[in-house]
């Protein structure tokens, strides 16, 4: 048995010597050492030796199998940093070459023009209205009924607004607006929030309209509120967004769900007041519409217009940021065109 010990040892240095890489060593391993190997298959013999051949037996056997081993794991070892020298100098660094650009995503303008609105308002302390208050997909009686707009008014007409076909009385959002009446709906006063999203209209696309885009709407319901409070209110966010130097204006107007409203305008800046086309050629931009909220809408949500008055507002997120950065078509801020979101 230890002559076989003996040439077994001998035939697994002999391959060892061969060996060109780890895999050849690992398979050395695995042929003579392994619990199925040639070495443990000799062993299993020691029990039918006397007592002293397996002390003499069993002791050369350990002895060339740590013999082994050691020879193993020098040649193992010389081919691992071989191979690990030549992986180095394949996938070796230049420190000096000047490092690649990578490209990074940039936040769309209308987003940053929204992020900027709303951190104004929570300023002015708003908070912003949960999504299920302010669904997009909304029945006539929260986009209209709710909202004091009359049967026959020409906003219900199917050439001003979307119809779903899930219901007769199911519409795209024309505006906003119907997230107050959730909200009145839902909380008691005071109330004080805003509430972003995207509308629908049923509109041709041109320089200044689109059938698709967004508002952002406002509402302040609570004791002794004055239209004081809402020019206040409306005043100092388009100081904190244009600065005190772009000329405003509020005008008179009509809003089924506001009594008394108003526009307000924000003077043209492509032309400076002296009109072009995205203004129309009377150098303002109309910006929001307000109001304080109709009586009607404060009976309709269980609201005592007696004890509580309140305004509300709406304005578009396109038409604040065609005025801020003087883009002078709204259709750019939906063409995907790079050259116009890397200005951004």
């Amino acid at each position: 048995m230890k002559t076989q010990l003996e040439n077994i040892y001998n035939s697994a240095l002999a391959e060892i010597e061969k060996a060109q890489t780890i895999n050849d060593i690992d398979e050395i391993r695995l042929k003579y050492l392994s619990r199925k190997g040639e070495f443990n298959s000799i062993k299993k013999g020691l029990k039918d030796l006397s007592d002293d051949e397996k002390r003499t037996v069993g002791a050369f056997a350990n002895q060339i199998t740590e013999e082994l081993e050691s020879q193993l794991k020098t040649k193992h070892e010389k081919f691992y940093q071989a191979e690990m020298n030549e992986k180095l100098q394949k996938d070796r660094i230049d420190i000096t070459l000047t490092g690649k650009s990578i490209p990074m995503g940039k936040v769309h303008p209308l987003t940053q023009t929204t992020n900027e609105i709303v951190t104004i308002f929570q300023n002015l302390g708003f908070s912003v209205v949960a999504p299920n208050l302010s669904p997009e997909v909304e029945t006539e009686y929260y986009n209209f009924d709710m909202l004091n707009v009359p049967k026959d008014h020409p906003a219900r007409d199917v050439q001003d607004t979307f119809y779903a076909n899930i219901a007769g009385n199911v519409v795209l959002r024309s505006q906003t607006s119907g997230a107050q009446i959730h909200v009145m709906e839902n909380q008691k006063p005071p109330i004080k929030v805003i509430a972003p999203g995207r509308v629908y209209r049923n509109e041709n696309v041109n320089a200044r309209k689109n059938n698709f885009f967004h508002q952002i709407e406002g509402l302040y319901v609570d004791k002794d509120i004055t239209f004081g409070d809402l020019k206040g209110v409306l005043n100092e966010f388009i100081r904190l967004y244009f600065g005190s130097a772009r000329p405003t204006r509020f005008r008179s107007s009509f809003f089924p769900f506001t009594e008394p409203s108003a526009e307000v305008d924000v003077q043209c800046i492509m032309c400076q007041g002296k009109g072009c086309r995205t203004c129309s050629g009377t150098g303002w931009l109309e910006v929001l519409g307000c109001g304080m909220v109709d009586v009607n809408v404060l009976k309709g949500v269980g609201i005592d217009p007696d004890v509580y008055s309140g305004f509300a507002f709406g304005m578009g997120v396109e038409r604040l940021s065609m005025l801020k950065y003087a883009i002078d078509d709204i259709r750019l801020f939906f063409n995907n065109d790079k050259r116009f979101l890397d200005q951004f």
